[in-house]
């Protein structure tokens, strides 16, 4: 895998590890492994106190605990969290974490000096996020949530209000251009799933980076190929109008 992204140009790989997909020695193993693309590897697994976040990442020498810590599944497997019902089949998804559970992830990782990281694709699962950071930034301050540089993946049904939050406190979006290319459009499984409607308001790169939000552009490899031209050609040229960003802002992205 390290050999297929280093010809594809790629220096630097993301593994977003944890219990629910691999396990400690898988992590440990890949972390261990000699080669030419750097490995920065987060571990989804929720903790509550500094102590075990400490704990944690030492046990496993990980960079961050985040990644792929699920807050809600996928669009296409119905299983993202949303506040209101699918457009072709009832239910509203799955929820794993509350705002509880959230807050106290982000509590003990702020105070441990370590970088959190959360799934979220839904905007049922953004509101809880949204409502965890809330808490944490009321109780330890903007400023010092900011300074984690905290991270979520996919963030894909966000709205305007959420953010402006997120660009106040500092939070990352690592977002993946190529699944508007592949799911987007009038036609395409986003608008199978949620309708026309709210299939277009999704991935609004523009809205986010215009607010101050920092976008990370990935793979989510094996979901889509490792190819990061192509995930810059995906946010440039996104599906729905005005939510595009420049090439030159998504190969800042990109890098």
């Amino acid at each position: 895998a390290l050999d297929a992204a280093a010809a594809r140009g790629i220096a630097a790989v993301h593994e977003c590890s944890g219990p629910d997909i691999a396990g400690r020695d898988d992590v440990r193993e890949l972390l261990e492994f000699q080669h030419g693309v750097e490995v920065r590897a987060y571990w989804g697994e929720a903790v509550t106190s500094p102590e075990q976040a400490k704990a944690l990442v030492a046990e496993l020498g990980v960079h961050a605990l985040g990644g792929d810590l699920f807050v809600d599944g996928s669009l296409g497997s119905r299983t993202a969290w949303l506040r209101e019902p699918y457009a072709d089949t009832p239910g509203t998804g799955t929820g794993y974490l509350d705002a509880d559970a959230i807050a106290a992830h982000l509590r003990a990782c702020t105070a441990a000096g370590i970088q959190a990281g959360f799934h979220v694709i839904g905007d049922a699962a953004m509101d809880a996020v949204v409502a965890g950071f809330q808490r944490v930034a009321d109780e330890l301050g903007g400023p010092a949530v900011a300074a984690r540089g905290h991270r979520v993946e996919h963030a894909e049904m966000v709205d305007a209000e959420q953010i402006g939050k997120l660009a106040s406190w500092g939070v990352i979006a690592s977002v993946q251009p190529v699944f508007d290319a592949t799911w987007g459009g009038r036609d395409g499984m986003y608008a199978a799933r949620l309708g026309v409607e709210r299939a277009a308001a999704l991935n609004p790169f523009a809205a986010m980076a215009a607010a101050g939000v920092s976008l990370a552009i990935g793979s989510d490899a094996p979901v889509t190929e490792l190819n990061p031209w192509q995930a810059v050609r995906a946010a440039a040229g996104h599906r729905t109008p005005g939510h595009g960003i420049s090439p030159r802002a998504a190969f800042a992205a990109a890098t």
